[in-house]
C-alpha cells in the first residue's frame, strides 16, 4: 500500500496547480475569443494563488512539523461569478461544439479531479488546519468546476436552441 506523507500531498496538490494553471495558459494564448482569454486568464491567476498560497504551507509545514492556521476566504458565489462571465460577448464568441467549449469541458475534469484530491484529503487529515486548508482548497476548486459547468450548461443550451433541439 502507497502511503503518501504530508509534503508528499502538498507537493502532489502544488503540482495539481501548476498543471491546470499551465492547461488554462494554453488555452488563453491559442484562442481567438478575447472573452474566452479573459476567463482562462482569470482562472489561471487563480491558480497561481493557489500555487503561493500552497508553497507557503509547504515551506512552514517543514519548518515547524505543523500547518499555519488557515482563515477561510469567503467571495462571491460560483453563480455570480458565472454571471458576470459569462456575457453575450463570451456567448457569440463561443461555439458550443468549437475549440472553446472543449476546453471548458476539459477544464471541468481538471477542477472535478482537484475536488476530489483537496476533499479526500480533508476527510482524512487528523491536523485541524491540515482539515482547514484541503476544505478551503476544495471549495475554491468546486466554486471553479461550478462556474465551468454553468458556463458549458449555458453554451450547450444555446445551441440546442438554435438547432431546434427542445422535444417541446
Amino acid at each position: 500500500m502507497d502511503i503518501k506523507t504530508t509534503t508528499d500531498i502538498l507537493k502532489e496538490a502544488i503540482l495539481l496547480e501548476q498543471r491546470g494553471m499551465a492547461f488554462y495558459l494554453n488555452i488563453a494564448s491559442q484562442t481567438q475569443s478575447e472573452a474566452v482569454r479573459r476567463l482562462f486568464t482569470m482562472i489561471a491567476d487563480e491558480e497561481q494563488e493557489h500555487i503561493r498560497f500552497l508553497s507557503e504551507q509547504y515551506r512552514y509545514y517543514q519548518k515547524h512539523n505543523f500547518f499555519m492556521n488557515v482563515a477561510l476566504q469567503t467571495g462571491d458565489t460560483p453563480d455570480d461569478i458565472a454571471k458576470s462571465v459569462l456575457s453575450a460577448e463570451m456567448k457569440s464568441q463561443i461555439s458550443a461544439a468549437g475549440y472553446e467549449a472543449a476546453a471548458i469541458s476539459a477544464a471541468m475534469d481538471f477542477e472535478a479531479k482537484a475536488v476530489e484530491l483537496y476533499s479526500s484529503r480533508s476527510e482524512s487529515a487528523s491536523d485541524s488546519n491540515e482539515k482547514a486548508l484541503y476544505k478551503m482548497l476544495a471549495d475554491w476548486e468546486r466554486g471553479h468546476h461550478q462556474w465551468l459547468a454553468r458556463i458549458d450548461k449555458d453554451l450547450r443550451e444555446e445551441i440546442w436552441y438554435d438547432n431546434n433541439f427542445w422535444p417541446f
